[in-house]
């Protein structure tokens, strides 16, 4: 009588690499978490005066931080639905058994640990202005200890959740105006509200849903809210994004030349939503998704690079 062989396990490492290829892909979050850092820098620059890049090893710095704490997030969120993946996306990694929460809460904490270690060595007093991140996001981990208080009011989950876009990018401009040790721009308020809107945009956007791919048991905002006002919702935070946009630009020595790119932008990635409310498809709320993030690049190369470019 034969007996079948246990299944063998493969590495640790192929598993975690298979994770963060269907839960972080580094190739599409590398490029846009590092060129909104960088941009974030050098927006305070711009918005300063002295347009250019701040020291090389602080921006590195500040940009691995900036991808490490976004995956720290998507930790957190793996904790967070825990009980929901497993009744409603078992196919999942964490509920199909792919990597255990475990696993994730080792590779968070060594992210953790080399990302204070590298602004302790190399600026230390960026550390404030990442500490204030850092608690909100533990917070968010913990639902700010009204779980089902938030979980009934979507909104309210929403702008919690989003208030952590400003604190990280607060630390990100400090690669210029606090390494150097200069006051932050006058603007900086502005340019922060314009990273509040940005988290919105991506939040909202990828959780709009065609009727077809509603799921029991996961939440949407098609399915909260409805389409029509959850794409609406989407094209409004599209244009007040767009207008605190153009009025941080006025400060960079650039804010025509930035408020005609971003006017050209906002234009096209507002039409796949208008699509979206004509013809609710699958296709079209992908690429709504899609939309937000390349807003969102569009938007900081915009704020950040424009003035650089063309003070030459």
């Amino acid at each position: 009588m034969s007996t079948a062989a246990p299944a063998v396990r493969a590495p640790r490492a192929a598993r975690l690499w298979t994770y963060q290829r269907e839960r972080f892909p580094l190739a599409a979050y590398l490029p846009l978490i590092g060129i909104s850092a960088v941009c974030a820098a050098t927006y305070s620059a711009a918005a300063s005066g002295r347009p250019g890049l701040p020291p090389l090893p602080v921006l590195a710095v500040t940009t691995l931080t900036a991808i490490g704490f976004f995956f720290l997030l998507r930790v957190a969120d793996e904790h967070k639905d825990a009980e929901v993946d497993v009744r409603s996306r078992p196919e999942l990694p964490v509920p199909r058994g792919l990597v255990t929460l475990g696993e994730l809460r080792g590779v968070g904490a060594v992210v953790a640990l080399a990302a204070v270690a590298a602004n302790a060595l190399v600026v230390p007093r960026m550390l404030w202005l990442l500490a204030p991140a850092a608690a909100w996001a533990a917070l968010m981990a913990r639902e700010f200890f009204v779980p089902e208080w938030l979980r009934e009011r979507p909104l309210a989950y929403l702008l919690s959740h989003m208030v952590v876009m400003p604190l990280l990018f607060a630390y990100l401009t400090a690669a210029d105006w606090l390494a150097s040790g200069a006051a932050p721009p006058r603007s900086l308020g502005l340019f922060l509200a314009v990273a509040f809107l940005n988290g919105l945009l991506v939040e909202i956007g990828r959780k709009l849903r065609a009727p077809a791919d509603e799921r029991p048991g996961v939440e949407t905002y098609t399915q909260t809210w409805g389409i029509r006002a959850a794409t609406s919702a989407w094209l409004c935070v599209l244009a007040l994004a767009l207008a605190l946009a153009c009025l941080a630009a006025r400060p960079t020595g650039a804010g025509t030349v930035v408020a005609i790119g971003l006017a050209f932008a906002a234009a096209l990635i507002a039409w796949p939503a208008a699509a979206f409310l004509r013809a609710p498809a699958t296709s079209r709320a992908k690429m709504i998704e899609t939309a937000a993030g390349v807003w969102t690049l569009a938007s900081y190369l915009l704020l950040g690079l424009a003035p650089t470019v063309a003070r030459g």
